[in-house]
């Protein structure tokens, strides 16, 4: 049995409603650590010290810029005698850039946290370290090439296979790795009216669950506001009429992976 779920679903302009995309993998394996994750982390009443494993995708803000404030918590407050190790997988170079954020978030504070309880791993696939039962696939997408874009494959014990796309629009390298996987996290960043090629549209999210009907695609990094929050629209909660396989989701959604099923909690 494998637990998700979703912390945060907007994209990097937070939709109404929506904290920056962020998924929680069985209470332990954090995909990306945007400037919103350490809220999303205390609304699930849950600590920093709770994450044994951070995977990162790409080097765009709301992906990543949240970092240095996990770090600082566990520092300070949730592991103040330093007896976790957090796991981190990145892309190539991504250990510097981590280490840079830290420095220019917090000078002089965070290097010495990071040289005695961060374990970087640049490697593109293997066992993801901190947790049991799991191993990895980092592969390229189609992003700007500047924040070197990767998605993530992940492999359970049990057989479940989650692609986690990152930031992407419609490349070979997504495609290719479909068939097999039980679940694709795949985002939805930009309505149809904006031309680019560096996010799934609506239009170009419907092609490919069409192709692909017998796949579960949950679509985060979400444009628009989240229809059930309440408050005044601040983009539009229009959100778009996709295929039955196409589940549009919300911060807090919950999933399992049981018996060959997904259920939501």
């Amino acid at each position: 049995m494998v637990r998700f779920e979703f912390l945060g679903t907007g994209n990097a302009f937070l939709p109404q409603g929506r904290f920056h995309s962020l998924l929680l993998v069985d209470e332990e394996i954090l995909i990306d650590t945007p400037p919103t994750a350490l809220a999303s982390l205390r609304r699930r009443e849950l600590t920093s010290s709770d994450i044994k494993t951070i995977m990162i995708t790409h080097w765009h803000g709301d992906h990543f810029f949240g970092f240095p404030f996990l770090v600082l918590d566990q520092k300070y407050i949730s592991d103040r005698e330093a007896n976790q190790k957090l796991n981190v997988h990145c892309p190539e170079n991504g250990t510097e850039k981590l280490k840079e954020i830290c420095e220019l978030a917090y000078p002089g504070s965070l290097l010495e946290r990071m040289e005695t309880n961060v374990i970087f791993n640049e490697k593109p696939n293997g066992e993801i370290l901190g947790v049991n039962g799991w191993n990895f696939e980092r592969f390229e997408v189609f992003h700007d090439e500047v924040v070197d874009p990767h998605g993530y494959l992940l492999t359970h014990e049990s057989g479940f296979r989650l692609m986690h796309t990152g930031d992407s629009g419609p490349c070979e390298s997504i495609e290719s790795r479909i068939i097999g996987c039980d679940v694709v996290v795949i985002e939805l960043g930009v309505p149809d009216h904006v031309n680019t090629p560096f996010h799934f549209r609506p239009e170009t999210l419907k092609e490919l669950a069409n192709k692909f009907p017998k796949t579960m695609f949950l679509a985060t990094h979400h444009y628009a506001d989240d229809i059930n929050s309440g408050k005044k629209p601040y983009l539009s909660n229009d959100l778009p009429k996709l295929p039955d396989n196409v589940l549009q989701v919300c911060d807090e959604q919950k999933f399992e992976w049981a018996d060959g099923r997904l259920r939501i909690l």
